[in-house]
């Protein structure tokens, strides 16, 4: 059964991200959307879905731009 929902280690352990960088992403924007359940702040299955599309899209806009960041 798929996951609903990740916490922020399980997130992180499958997309295999630190936690410190997690929280990186989540400064620059370019985290996923997270929600607060009570006081467990957690990633829903479409929010990494969302993230990882958005991240494949940077890399080749990345790529063809050169490797610079927009």
């Amino acid at each position: 059964m798929p996951t609903a929902a990740y916490s922020i280690a399980e997130f992180c352990r499958a997309h295999r991200v630190s936690r410190a960088f997690f929280y990186v992403l989540l400064k620059r924007g370019e985290g996923p959307t997270v929600m607060k359940v009570g006081k467990r702040t957690l990633v829903s299955d479409e929010a990494a879905k969302d993230w990882r599309r958005r991240m494949e899209n940077l890399a080749d806009a990345q790529s063809i731009q050169g490797g610079r960041r927009p």
